[in-house]
């Protein structure tokens, strides 16, 4: 083995990079992903690490917003497909790798990185937070609403990609600016990712299309055949709707759908409107897991991108191991709506003690400031300071990231 370097990739290496991709993740079928990802993925924002000329390492990115609570439109580092060829671990190939892009996106400028992380115990240490958590939820067909549930009267009919894509264009957008973690839609990489990543596991359908006037689904469908008859699954890959009316209809033409057992999510939000419409409140299954991982890069601009739920005049005292730039005291102000907020380094004595994964576990709004001092990962030193500052992080809604990347 060789001496071991880190740089960006090279436009004539994104095969290579796909390569070390499929092979880290031990996935033959994320071969069929080269071509769908080919025309939107850069690999010039990528990094890798070679082992004298050979890639054993990488780590990609898209350049997106991510809207923060305010709600705000912030940039985002979307980081993806990170990984380690099989044979060359334990070689600090990930550090090396995490080192080189964070320090690129520090000197860019970009406020803030996010990553969904195939393993929870990996990410920490690179200073990236639990910020969001998704639910998957399956709900039995028929499932009856409760009768104070106001569903829109007009139609929601199945259309086709071309048509669907059109509505997405137009529909996603004001509704996405509204809505804690989602993500902008100006490169076209959405697509590859919600419409043409291949399932090649799952036994799933084409995708399908059902559009409202006020919104849109996404799913695709599972073919099961028993000696009882048809038990189909219907699988949501999106559902946007711009009134809680069309939610409300959309998810009722889902569950009424024939031949089907159940619908199912497996990236709805944690509080996700659907679990108070039901009549049974058992019917649906839900099992929680983690979502966004968080990374605040630039501490000052990532916590000015976002607007607070209540005032603060607050000092943070930062730890951050990876990303020294941020470590230190930050006092964090308000304005009297906490619509607009300053970050200033001081020498002030520190009102709060916590690590930068913490701040960005709060960032979103996941988790709150309070519940993780009762964890033992924030110190109060002034009293009353921290119910100030959890109560400004805090939001009204569960972040939530319907995509992957």
């Amino acid at each position: 083995m060789g001496e071991l370097s880190t740089r960006r990739l090279r436009t004539d290496e994104q095969g290579d990079f796909f390569d070390v991709f499929a092979a880290a993740f031990l996935d033959d079928s994320l071969e069929a992903a080269r071509e769908v990802c080919s025309s939107t993925f850069r690999a010039e924002l990528a990094h890798g690490v070679f082992d004298g000329d050979e890639l054993i390492g990488c780590a990609g990115r898209f350049d997106q917003e991510i809207t923060v609570p305010g709600p705000a439109q912030c940039p985002l580092a979307a980081v993806t497909a990170v990984g380690v060829k099989p044979g060359h671990r334990r070689r600090g190939v990930l550090t090396a790798l995490m080192r080189a892009q964070l320090d690129a996106l520090h000197d860019g400028g970009v406020p803030v990185a996010a990553l969904y992380a195939s393993e929870a115990g990996i990410y920490g240490r690179f200073g990236y937070g639990l910020a969001s958590f998704e639910s998957h939820l399956a709900v039995p067909r028929g499932a009856a609403f409760l009768s104070t549930v106001d569903v829109d009267g007009r139609p929601v009919r199945e259309v086709g990609r071309e048509r669907a894509v059109e509505v997405v264009r137009a529909r996603y957008p004001a509704v996405a600016e509204t809505r804690t973690g989602w993500l902008s839609r100006s490169d076209g990489s959405w697509e590859a990712r919600v419409l043409d990543w291949p399932n090649a596991h799952g036994g799933h359908s084409a995708p399908r299309f059902a559009v409202h006037p006020d919104g849109y689904a996404i799913y695709r469908p599972k073919r099961k055949w028993t000696a009882r008859g048809p038990a189909h699954e219907l699988h949501v890959a999106e559902l946007v709707a711009a009134t809680p009316q069309a939610y409300a209809a959309l998810w009722r033409y889902l569950l009424d759908v024939d031949l089907v057992s159940e619908v199912h999510w497996r990236k709805a939000a944690l509080d996700e409107p659907v679990l108070g419409m039901l009549a049974n409140p058992r019917a649906a299954d839900r099992r929680v897991v983690d979502g966004l991982w968080v990374r605040l890069i630039n501490l000052d601009r990532a916590l000015m991108a976002r607007r607070y739920s209540a005032p603060a005049d607050v000092v943070l005292d930062v730890t951050d191991r990876f990303c020294p730039w941020n470590q230190g005291r930050w006092r964090l102000r308000t304005d009297a709506a906490g619509s607009a907020a300053t970050v200033t380094r001081t020498e002030e004595t520190g009102h709060l003690s916590l690590d930068v994964t913490d701040l960005a576990a709060a960032y979103l709004g996941g988790s709150t400031l309070a519940g993780l001092a009762r964890s033992g990962r924030v110190v109060e030193h002034e009293p009353g300071a921290l119910v100030t500052a959890s109560r400004a992080f805090a939001t009204d809604c569960a972040p939530h990231c319907q995509e992957g990347f």
